[in-house]
């Protein structure tokens, strides 16, 4: 179990550091909501044949029964991870691919006092000081170039992805201590169905109602669209089984290697260069996260 956990998180941030680049790409030509079906619309197929497979290879003989709890903690994760993507897709346009990773990962700090404040968890004074340095970090990540070009708008966009991540994070890990009837790897599946499922179903409502020139701007890059929506389900597959297996802030503390992937997919894949300060920020952005899990 201890090693699993890691080996999903290490596969869930790479996957994700992977997907926000082609989501990255494929904002150029599709508008925000697009974008953001992108990460569902093929990743539910992958999901339910993932959750057939398990059960084929490694079945079990408990039935599954959902609470009233569950489906809320569903509801309300699925509809903040909507959010959380299309402020990240937002994000991208106000500064580089690397730098909107890094402000969008105020996640792990997020979920840290989320935590305290709602669950009951405690924090020590090592930790809060942890949490002082990641929003030191934000600040660094947002204001640009120099100090003139502070962003307030970049600094509340990112902010508001990572809570909207955080919760997503939180709450897909209690409804998946709803389903105690089933093993570890089978609950996170059974999430990972119900979240893409209703993100998936209900986006796919919206835009063909509001907005069907955004679903043809979608087919027209079909092949795009496909590689965000592999990758998805992979990373998610990956953070909800980590997220079964070990608390939020322990997987998430570890996810900030996705910071260092993305690094290298914003220098090599998109040529883009980061300024010292964003240098100071992404690292600091890591170290705060240490600082709580260490705590």
């Amino acid at each position: 179990m201890a090693l699993s956990w890691i080996l999903f998180t290490l596969m869930a941030a790479f996957m994700q550091a992977w997907r926000n680049a082609f989501q990255k790409q494929l904002s150029t030509t599709v508008d925000v909501w697009g974008v953001t079906l992108a990460r569902f619309i093929f990743a539910l197929p992958f999901a339910v044949i993932y959750l057939s497979s398990l059960y084929h290879f490694s079945p079990v003989t408990e039935t599954v029964t959902f609470t009233t709890k569950y489906w809320i903690y569903i509801l309300i994760a699925g509809i903040s991870q909507i959010l959380a993507t299309a402020l990240m897709v937002k994000l991208f346009k106000q500064k580089n691919y690397a730098v909107g990773v890094g402000l969008a990962k105020s996640e792990a700090i997020l979920a840290a006092i989320i935590g305290v404040v709602f669950l009951a968890d405690h924090l020590s004074l090592l930790a809060w000081f942890g949490v002082l340095l990641g929003a030191f970090a934000v600040f660094l990540l947002s204001r640009g170039h120099g100090f003139t070009d502070f962003s307030p708008k970049t600094l509340a966009i990112g902010i508001g992805s990572g809570l909207c991540f955080a919760i997503t994070s939180l709450l897909v890990r209690e409804a998946s201590l709803e389903l105690t009837m089933l093993p570890t790897i089978h609950r996170a599946a059974w999430v990972l169905v119900s979240v893409i499922g209703f993100q998936c179903i209900s986006m796919l409502i919206y835009l063909s109602l509001f907005s069907r020139q955004t679903l043809i701007a979608m087919w027209q890059r079909v092949g795009l669209t496909f590689k965000v929506s592999v990758c998805s389900f992979m990373a998610s597959l990956g953070w909800f089984t980590a997220m079964s297996m070990m608390s939020v802030p322990v997987v998430e503390t570890l996810g900030q290697i996705e910071l260092l992937f993305s690094l290298l997919i914003s220098a090599y894949f998109f040529k883009e260069k980061l300024a010292k300060a964003e240098h100071w920020g992404l690292g600091l952005v890591v170290i705060a996260a240490i600082f709580v899990i260490w705590a």
